[in-house]
């Protein structure tokens, strides 16, 4: 089981700089995922400003959120 997401800061270009349960920083770029319609919303950058860790992961209001496995392995440090 790869580690939780544990705080999550925003950054320019639809990245976030994610810290895990297991005191790791990491980078995720969500650019790749922006055309499917499940993360459309996100291209607005006030809502991907919205950005939160729950439940493991990163979420958004309104139910938006990553697979946990996705977020630590696409992820790469900084």
């Amino acid at each position: 089981m790869n580690p939780q997401v544990i705080a999550v800061d925003v950054l320019d270009d639809y990245k976030l700089r994610i810290t895990f349960s297991s005191d790791e920083v990491r980078i995720f770029d969500v650019t790749p995922y922006l055309h499917y319609s499940a993360f459309k919303r996100l291209k607005n950058k006030g809502y991907f400003m919205l950005a939160k860790p729950g439940h493991g992961t990163v979420c958004w209001p309104g139910d938006i959120d990553f697979c946990p496995d996705t977020v630590y392995l696409e992820s790469c440090n900084p």
